[in-house]
């Protein structure tokens, strides 16, 4: 193939990307999710090249709005983005690191853990009110029913089935009992599961949110097929982070403020009602499926690998003590980079399943307490924002995306760019929900101010 088609064709997305910044950020959201489709059923043969467009799209995006002379949020002196600039200046610098080979593979690396970051700043000016972020995630979530659909029919259809596909036309192997573990619309299970995670969080918030009938049982058929298709997945994390965040986000809520909590969870008894009716109902072979892969893998197993993470950055320090291999070097796709481009080949890391170790065996101990550090400021941000809101759905939704970052602290996030972009959407509710609020009360006092004139 002729280098300057693929070069054209960065530019034409990149391009036209940048003509409309906002439209292309929700187009990256909307793209998530169908990508798959193409990297499986479409053109697999491209799977490697379509990986890219959505980071193309994000690329074009970033270059209209931070180049434009459109008013921005202030970027402010704070724990968080001192934090955040640490890391990125010692992330920089491990993208020399000897020990890649090649700055190829560092550049991937950058790209894999900071990419995704610049979105935060972007969502003040993408969404100017209370009622346009509504309905966004309001439209936004009925996405949910078809990709589950779908994920019904993989799971009811055989392993050999042309629905059940990976990446590349690679044939699905991985089974739950004699089922297969559904992937929706998703190159591979980690991104359904991902896909899940975020929209169960997006959905709790709503359940207690006055809406109109129609949008109100939407939002119920919603939650059941995210809690129905959870089974399918055969993701025993996915299932754990669901529930924990419903106890918490119940126990938040009485804890904080007891006077309303009562009111809320009246409204969680229908839906619960419903989902535990219609789940054993319409999901028996699911919930067979899911026993059958607990049985096999154990309690212990499971046990086991959650809370392996926190030992990992221990045992990886073994291999380079204070120095690391360089970022990017544990990426599972960076072999294929190699091969595709030619590059040397570098020193091999130890295998590494958990992102902890990953994290120190990238970019070394220090890099990893800055790196798990900003996770936790992260963290830390939300819940103040949390407890400061007073609007009912923004300071939900805030609970929301804390319990989100704070359950998955250990989640991959560097390999996984699914779940990367969420996560750095919703970090960027840090700064936009406190923006919608106090534009909603000068909203406010503009029209007292005109109605006493």
């Amino acid at each position: 193939m002729d280098p300057l088609i693929p070069l054209l064709g960065v530019v034409v997305i990149v391009g036209l990307s940048s003509l409309n910044w906002r439209c292309s950020v929700k187009a990256v959201l909307v793209i998530v999710i169908l990508e798959g489709i193409l990297r499986k059923w479409v053109l697999p043969q491209a799977s490697d090249l379509i990986y890219f467009v959505k980071d193309l799209v994000l690329l074009g995006a970033y270059l209209k709005y931070y180049l434009s002379s459109e008013s921005k949020y202030p970027l402010r002196l704070t724990s968080l983005t001192i934090a955040l600039s640490m890391t990125v200046v010692w992330c920089l610098c491990q993208a020399f690191n000897p020990s890649l080979g090649s700055l190829i593979v560092g550049l991937f690396g950058l790209k894999a853990y900071l990419f995704y970051i610049p979105l935060m700043w972007m969502l003040p000016s993408l969404f100017q009110s209370e009622e346009e972020l509504y309905r966004f995630l309001r439209n936004y979530l009925l996405l949910v029913i078809p990709v589950t659909l779908l994920a019904v029919a993989q799971f009811y259809s055989p392993v050999s089935s042309p629905i059940n596909m990976y990446a590349g036309g690679m044939e699905a192997n991985a089974t739950a009992g004699d089922a297969v573990r559904v992937t929706g619309t998703f190159p591979y299970i980690l991104g359904y599961s991902s896909y899940l995670c975020t929209c169960f969080s997006i959905l709790i918030p709503f359940v207690s949110l006055p809406q109109p009938k129609l949008w109100q049982w939407l939002t119920y058929f919603e939650l059941l097929m995210v809690s129905g298709t959870t089974l399918m997945t055969g993701a025993r994390g996915l299932l754990f982070f669901e529930f924990l965040f419903v106890v918490g986000y119940i126990g938040f809520l009485w804890f904080t403020q007891p006077s309303t909590a009562a009111k809320s969870t009246k409204q969680f008894i229908l839906p619960v009602i419903l989902i535990s009716a219609v789940v054993p109902m319409f999901f028996n072979k699911a919930i067979e499926a899911f026993s059958s892969r607990v049985e096999v893998s154990g309690s212990d197993t499971f046990l086991d690998r959650a809370f392996s993470a926190f030992a990992e950055p221990e045992y990886a320090t073994q291999f380079k003590g204070f120095d690391s291999y360089g970022i990017g070097a544990t990426h599972q796709a960076v072999s294929t980079l190699r091969q595709t481009l030619h590059l040397p080949w570098g020193e091999t890391p130890p295998p590494a399943e958990g992102e902890m170790g990953r994290v120190v065996l990238e970019i070394g101990p220090l890099g990893f307490l800055m790196w798990y550090g900003l996770r936790l400021i992260l963290i830390f941000s939300l819940g103040q924002v949390f407890l400061k809101l007073k609007t009912p759905f923004l300071r939900n939704l805030a609970l929301a995306v804390f319990l989100f970052h704070a359950i998955n602290f250990t989640t991959q996030l560097v390999v996984n760019n699914t779940f990367a972009i969420y996560y750095w959407f919703f970090s960027g509710f840090i700064f936009l929900l406190p923006e919608l609020e106090y534009r909603q009360f000068l909203s406010y006092k503009h029209w007292v101010e005109q109605t006493h004139v």
